[in-house]
């Protein structure tokens, strides 16, 4: 039994993500628990450099079946030697992305076969699953406005259309509704206060029911 938990912070480009993971970090730290904060894809050594190869623009002939087993190892690697160990010590683990976005990028967006992207997300955990994902959801446009007004360079993922995002957006939202006992929505278009608050008050309600608070 693990006696930590994983919160996932998952959604559009552009949502503030990396605000979000800060605002959580110090709140779970200031509980007096320790907090571990990763990603997807990456996390690891090997993992990381699976990263390199699945978001580099020159890679651009990638094959969608390819795409998607480059996750599947990422996430294997990650969970087996960072998140399963740091759970099993009390941890509280706070991931930038994980398997939700791989069935909202790889099934709804790219159209690969949703049962085929389930089979290789549940070997590639090993029947692990993360205790809550928030989603922070924004329109897509706003999105990539919010990306290039800070002067990033986009990666292959972020590179796509304005379609193919559309449709990630939909997939966030319809595992939303499917099983809402593992996803929080959050209006990422609310101010930057409203969204950290809400993050805050979705991750208090988890660590009291997890009896960690």
């Amino acid at each position: 039994m693990r006696k930590g938990l994983m919160v996932v912070c998952d959604g559009s480009n552009g949502a503030g993500k990396t605000t979000v993971i800060e605002t959580l970090k110090d709140y779970v730290t200031s509980k007096g628990l320790d907090v571990i904060l990763t990603r997807e894809p990456g996390g690891t050594e090997i993992s990381e450099k699976i990263r390199e190869i699945i978001l580099d623009k020159a890679n651009s002939q990638m094959h969608d079946l390819t795409e998607l087993l480059l996750f599947a190892a990422s996430r294997a690697q990650h969970v087996n030697e960072k998140i399963l160990p740091a759970l099993e010590q009390g941890a509280v683990v706070i991931c930038d992305r994980f398997d939700a976005a791989t069935i909202s990028f790889q099934h709804f967006a790219r159209g690969l076969d949703l049962s085929l992207i389930k089979t290789i997300n549940d070997i590639a955990k090993g029947g692990f699953q993360p205790d809550m994902n928030i989603i922070l959801d924004l329109d897509p446009l706003i999105g990539l406005k919010r990306v290039h007004g800070r002067g990033d360079q986009l990666d292959r993922m972020e590179n796509e259309k304005l379609e193919f995002l559309v449709k990630a957006r939909e997939g966030y939202l319809t595992q939303a509704r499917e099983t809402p006992e593992l996803f929080t929505i959050i209006d990422a278009a609310n101010s930057k206060e409203q969204v950290a608050a809400d993050a805050i008050a979705c991750v208090e309600t988890l660590l009291i029911e997890k009896g960690l608070i």
